[in-house]
């Protein structure tokens, strides 16, 4: 963190730096072209007055400091400081016909009789020729450079601002590291009261999710426990009484038949205790297609059909198709649970009642039934693994206590929002509702 602030604010300064130096220096520079434009335009002045007294004479002293140019009207050069007579035609050139159009011009441009960059003004004369002053424009770099010592002004305050930086990260950051956690109430800054406050909260919140975790981890421990042992004691039981001889000829088939009952309980309980598992991984296995949730609820159905035939329970399918992306398999598991349910949990002569809709890109599946209800203190804990409403009356009709936590997580891996709706004696409605789906019409 300490490098972090450092970095920061020295980068900062840094930038303020050259962003000063930039400024400092572009203003120099323009200061210095317009110097040096005036005081060749002054010179000019004087040198038109004293040509036009003392003719070529005053010029030639002029050129110890300026190349004097004095060009004809028609652009035919009449004298040179410098360079020895013919000297080609300066008509076109850009401060030249600046000055005989507008009485003066100048400008930069490499000098073809040099080679070097030059700046140039041009003035008219009264008679009509122009007279042209020009200085190497080494000189405005040599007079920008006198500004050379703010460049070191420049290093040293970068130094400074990189030494201060550091010591005030420093600054900023010891005071969090000194802080004490277990005893936040020696903290000596108020200004990190907020910061110990959200960090206590934070705790405070995390010890809580550990304590109900360990709650939960040791419920469903005892649950699994309890649920594993009570068809294992009775499968051993079984067994310990024809091994004993025990159990009469017409008995052993009966004795068989509930030895085999239990064994697929067992075998039941252990395969949801295992896709519960792999839902919490979020490891289900086969990849995501379309399903048709009204021809998944209609197959649900069929197989159920023979026990509900035994309650004298109608099964009905009603709505639309509607297509989904999910596991078909669990698709097919949280289905058959809801619908398992409704079906365990009925009166004789009772309806069961699945409904598939569609509307604004959502998908609606509703297992409704005209069973026995849930009480309202129980609706928010059916969800939970191995919570049974009334265990008496769940054992004599079997099931694990895993079938709606197997909807619940189902739900969960499918983006599914589940709905309960229920009062007791009049019957159980379940929704299960799937965002951003595709419906069409049933035939």
């Amino acid at each position: 963190m300490t490098k972090t602030i450092f970095r920061n604010t020295f980068l900062v300064g840094l930038l303020v730096l050259l962003l000063c130096g930039g400024l400092v220096f572009w203003v120099q520079y323009t200061q210095t072209m317009e110097e040096t434009y005036a005081a060749l335009q002054q010179e000019a002045v004087y040198a038109e007055q004293s040509m036009l007294l003392g003719g070529t004479e005053y010029l030639s002293s002029l050129g110890k400091v300026n190349r004097v140019t004095w060009i004809d009207g028609d652009g035919s050069v009449l004298y040179d400081s410098e360079f020895p007579l013919p000297i080609a035609n300066q008509k076109d050139c850009a401060e030249v016909r600046a000055a005989m159009s507008s009485g003066e011009g100048q400008g930069i441009r490499t000098s073809e009789s040099s080679g070097e960059s030059t700046m140039y003004y041009a003035l008219e004369c009264d008679n009509g020729t122009i007279l042209r002053l020009s200085r190497p424009f080494s000189a405005v770099r040599e007079a920008w450079l006198t500004v050379s010592p703010v460049l070191l002004l420049l290093v040293l305050v970068l130094l400074i601002s990189a030494l201060l930086s550091f010591r005030a990260a420093r600054q900023i950051v010891k005071p969090i590291n000194s802080l004490d956690l277990d005893n936040p109430k020696l903290n000596t800054y108020p200004e990190l009261s907020p910061l110990l406050r959200r960090i206590q909260e934070q705790k405070q919140t995390i010890q809580e999710e550990t304590a109900q975790r360990e709650a939960l981890r040791r419920e469903f421990s005892a649950n699994v426990s309890h649920e594993l042992k009570t068809p294992l004691t009775s499968i051993s039981g079984f067994a310990e009484l024809m091994a004993q001889g025990g159990v009469k000829e017409d008995k052993v088939q009966e004795f068989s038949r509930d030895i085999y009952k239990e064994s697929r309980r067992l075998i039941t309980l252990i395969d949801d205790i295992i896709k519960l598992s792999r839902l919490d991984e979020e490891a289900v296995g086969p990849e995501r297609e379309s399903v048709d949730l009204y021809e998944l609820a209609g197959e649900v159905l069929d197989s159920l059909r023979p026990a509900a035939e035994k309650q004298q329970i109608t099964l009905q399918l009603t709505g639309e198709h509607a297509t989904v992306s999910g596991v078909y398999q669990l698709l097919s598991e949280m289905v058959y649970n809801l619908c398992d349910n409704a079906v365990k949990y009925n009166h004789s002569g009772g309806r069961v009642t699945v409904d598939i809709s569609g509307r604004e890109g959502q998908a609606c599946l509703t297992v409704a039934d005209t069973g026995i209800g849930i009480p309202p203190e129980h609706q928010k804990r059916v969800f939970e693994r191995f919570y049974r409403v009334d265990k008496s009356h769940s054992k004599e009709i079997g099931g694990t206590g895993l079938g709606l936590s197997i909807v619940k997580h189902g739900a969960l891996y499918h983006g599914a929002r589940v709905e309960l709706e229920s009062e007791p004696g009049a019957g159980t409605r379940v929704r299960l509702i799937f965002g951003n789906q595709d419906t069409t019409e049933a035939l």
